[in-house]
């Protein structure tokens, strides 16, 4: 792989989505799922929970998304509150932050091969791939509903990095808000950055702009 502009040391840059990209859900989103669950007001906490316990296995494809809401809810949802749950789901992980986005244009227009590393379900993971700056910006999408596993087993990263082409691990910039991610990451040769929302970061790392 040739060298790009972007960046006298990378080939290609892998990205998390949600918390690098896309924007944590807020409040107000997560008591509209928790209301659309018809769960009780007084409980975000508790709802949460259910939420988290059940998704390592609904992001790693091996829950349907009837499984996955019958796991939170503790039953079965009817078809017409299931549709309504995971459109309800969906939009609380698709608000995008402008910041990271600009920074990725630029990478993007310098020439430098950016990719997708998400741990998604399968719904989630077709919304994205159809998202305009998902099919302008990125070479390639890897999703662990798709890979079979999530971040941060190595399986993943070694997909990603793999689609990527380049020869040295350690031209590849890896971006996740995760330590443990970033870890993983580490101890299979790429760079890391860990993000915590400090564009300058993210700006020095892709753009090479000292922070």
């Amino acid at each position: 792989m040739t060298r790009t502009t972007a960046h006298p040391y990378l080939d290609a840059a892998i990205l998390d989505y949600n918390g690098v990209i896309g924007l944590q859900p807020s409040h107000d989103q997560w008591q509209h799922l928790a209301r659309t669950a018809n769960w009780p007001e007084q409980d975000l906490a508790g709802f949460q929970t259910a939420v988290w316990n059940a998704r390592p296995a609904y992001d790693a494809g091996q829950l349907s998304d009837m499984a996955y809401w019958a796991q939170v809810l503790g039953a079965h949802p009817g078809p017409r509150l299931l549709r309504r749950l995971r459109a309800a789901d969906t939009d609380i992980w698709i608000t995008t932050d402008d910041r990271v986005l600009a920074v990725l244009e630029r990478a993007h227009s310098s020439g430098l091969p950016l990719f997708l590393l998400s741990n998604a379900p399968a719904h989630l993971s077709d919304v994205l791939d159809a998202t305009d700056w998902c099919r302008r910006l990125m070479s390639g999408a890897f999703y662990s509903a798709r890979l079979q596993v999530n971040k941060p087993d190595p399986a993943a990263y070694r997909q990603a990095l793999s689609a990527t082409g380049a020869r040295d691990p350690h031209r590849v910039l890896f971006v996740d808000d995760r330590a443990e991610n970033c870890q993983a990451a580490e101890s299979l040769g790429l760079r890391t950055l860990h993000y915590t929302d400090r564009i300058a970061d993210l700006e020095a790392a892709l753009l090479h702009i000292p922070g």
